[in-house]
Order: C-alpha cells, then structure tokens, then sequence
C-alpha cells in the first residue's frame, strides 16, 4: 500500500498552541497517536471559535468529521508546546476539508501534519448539509 502524502496549504488561517501533558504520551515516552487526533480535535473546536462558531453550531448547522489522515514527521515529549495551525479548503457542496500542520512551538521542528474532512449537518433533519455560504466566504482563496 501506497504511504500517505499530505500537501499543506500555503498559509493557514489559524493557529494555537497546546502543552502536552503526560495523558498525551504513551508508554515508547512520546505523544501517542490517538492522542494525536485529540489534540487536532481540540484544535479544530478553536478554530471554529476564533470564527464565533461551535461544532454544534455553524451558522445552524453542526459538522461531522468524515475522514482524518495523519502523517507523523518527528517524535514529540511531554513539556513540550505544540502549534496546531489549520485552514479550510478544497470546498464540496457539502463539506471541506481541514488541513493542519503541528509543530514544536519552540523549535520549529514539524511533528505532523493531516486532515479532517467536514461535512455539514442539520442535526434537526437528521441528514448533511450545503456548506453555509458565510462559512465558505471566510475562504476565498481555499
């Protein structure tokens, strides 16, 4: 099987930084995968709130993640401050995706990089959504 290749954006529209704590690492005494997703979960409800936005909440409607694909580039440690910085882009009429980069706050040095692909949902009709227009405007570019 073919290794997974993810191309980052030129720029991101976001980012923030995130201590790791000794819950994110396992036991080879670095951050664990799972974990991992975790911590771009937590990215992700960020950067939704740095827009005025909650996952339960753009502009009505909520979003699912579809999809996630990581790539690891280096180990991380305990102690140490990741920056998560994330962008929307390759828009669908229903979703888009997330791209992310994480990096050692200090160094520099990149750690991983993914995406998560969104898909709008109407959480009250029980089924997925046109991407809101006001959402897809903040991306002109993407």
């Amino acid at each position: 099987m073919a290794r997974i290749r993810i191309e980052l954006p030129a720029s991101f529209a976001f980012a923030t930084d995130i201590a790791l704590l000794v819950s994110h690492i396992n036991y080879g005494n670095h951050l664990d995968n799972a974990q991992l997703l975790s911590l771009v979960s937590e990215a992700r409800v960020r950067f939704l709130k740095s827009m005025g936005y909650g996952e339960l909440d753009v502009e009505g409607l909520g979003i699912i993640v579809a999809d996630a694909a990581l790539q690891y580039r280096s180990e991380a440690f305990h102690g140490e401050t990741m920056r998560v910085a994330m962008a929307a882009g390759d828009f669908h009429a229903h979703g888009c995706d997330l791209p992310w980069q994480m990096t050692d706050a200090a160094s520099g040095r990149e750690v991983a990089r993914g995406k998560t692909g969104i898909v709008f949902f109407d959480y009250r009709e029980r089924r997925k959504a046109p991407v809101p227009d006001g959402f897809r405007r903040r991306f002109p570019a993407a």
